[in-house]
């Protein structure tokens, strides 16, 4: 089986920096980061401040605010539907996820994150099972479509 092993490059659409916008719970933000940091919070007023953000801008805004109570219970869901969110949102974007087939999604990197990627060989991967989960679903609605 072929392996992405990094959003960077002709990949670089999987990355949640990657800017196109999607809305998500009724607000449209530039990329899946802001909109992903955004959830760390429980009101749209706030919410609204990660709208137009760049995603460096966003996650940095997200270390810096008060986490909702339920955030460790609730953030993988998030990240799912949002990404679902992009690729159903923007169809030039589904059709590159289609187009990595079976490849394996590795969100590879050097700045440490073994929670959503995967850093010298470690990590869980997280964002990359969400897209390779998100490709399938995509997948299987073309298939019944048929």
């Amino acid at each position: 089986m072929y392996k992405i092993d990094e959003f960077r490059g002709r990949y670089y659409f999987l990355s949640n920096f990657y800017n196109s916008p999607v809305t998500y719970e009724g607000i449209t933000y530039q990329n899946n980061e802001a909109a992903f940091q955004a959830m760390k919070v429980t009101t749209d007023e706030i919410r609204k401040q990660f709208a137009d953000l760049p995603p460096n801008l966003a996650k940095r805004k997200g270390r810096r605010v008060q986490l909702r109570n339920d955030w460790e219970a609730v953030k993988e869901q998030y990240m799912y539907e949002i990404v679902l969110a992009k690729f159903n949102q923007n169809s030039d974007l589904k059709n590159r996820l289609l187009a990595t087939e079976a490849s394996e999604l590795i969100e590879g990197n050097t700045w440490g994150d073994v929670i959503w990627g995967m850093c010298r060989g470690r990590g869980e991967n997280k964002l990359g099972k969400i897209l390779m989960r998100v490709r399938n679903e995509l997948k299987n609605d073309i298939k019944e479509k048929n």
